[in-house]
């Protein structure tokens, strides 16, 4: 079983679209501070401020899927329970379920690469270390 975390959100007016429901880019925002938040959770500093692996800018997203499955508005709290479906070398792929109480509102997969600024200033792709993965797992 993967580590999940939870991460909640007090859904706010301005979330939402004219109808009142959420505006679906929101629900990539959110993921994304998700993924942020499992790591911290995990006991893993900023990926700026990892020393083991220096120049470390974290884990720049390459692909993201999103299913929707009812709506949410204003004045609802949500949770986003997330976990690392996957570790591949430099890849790995985060799983988003949210949730408003038990009912699933949207799933949601981010495949992303972990990646460091190499001296000429480029994005570099680099293996994942074993420290990582053992933090969330």
């Amino acid at each position: 079983m993967n580590k999940t975390i939870v991460y909640g959100v007090d859904v706010q007016f301005g979330d939402c679209d004219p109808a009142g429901i959420v505006f679906f880019p929101n629900y990539s925002r959110w993921m994304n501070a998700a993924t942020d938040h499992f790591f911290h959770a995990c006991g893993l500093p900023p990926w700026r401020d990892i020393q083991q692996l220096p120049g470390c800018v974290g884990g720049p997203l390459l692909e993201i899927h999103t299913r929707f499955h009812a709506s949410v508005t204003y004045g609802e709290r949500i949770e986003i329970h997330s976990c690392v479906e996957e570790w591949r070398g430099k890849i790995f792929r985060m799983q988003h379920r949210i949730m408003r109480g038990q009912d699933l509102i949207c799933e949601g997969r981010e495949t992303r690469a972990l990646c460091v600024r190499g001296a000429s200033g480029k994005l570099k792709a680099v293996p994942i270390p074993d420290f990582i993965r053992v933090a969330c797992a």
